[in-house]
């Protein structure tokens, strides 16, 4: 029986090229390691979780990957990424793409990271469920 308000969860499982690159690189904006071995990679930021698995063959300019980061303030998020040296532009990864209102009506951006995952960075108004 489900218990609203449990522990249920889902967490985006994205592909690595190489485990120390993509730690390093989310480390920049705050995501720290809570588990990591030869197969597998969990980061956490707050309330965001992304895990990683390796695919060291992997084209990022081929990757479908992708997931959405759903947050309270997500021109925080837009900064720190901006800090850590990720350049805001169209091409090449990784890359940033700035937040606006978008057509379905919330604001965001997109984040393309190392290995060409993309990453919707979702404003989730307060008011809204998750």
């Amino acid at each position: 029986m489900h218990v609203p308000g449990g522990s249920d969860r889902a967490v985006p499982n994205l592909p690595s090229r190489d485990f120390d690159a993509t730690e390093a690189f989310y480390s920049g904006f705050g995501f720290e390691r809570t588990f990591r071995d030869d197969g597998w990679m969990i980061l956490v930021r707050g309330g965001l979780q992304l895990e990683f698995f390796p695919h060291p063959a992997l084209d990022p300019a081929m990757s479908d990957f992708m997931c959405s980061l759903r947050v309270a303030d997500v021109d925080e998020l837009f900064e720190a990424i901006v800090r850590a040296g990720v350049r805001v532009g169209p091409i090449g990864a990784p890359r940033l793409h700035a937040v606006r209102m978008q057509p379905w009506g919330l604001r965001a951006g997109y984040l393309i990271d190392l290995d060409g995952t993309q990453l919707a960075l979702i404003e989730q108004p307060a008011t809204e469920a998750r």
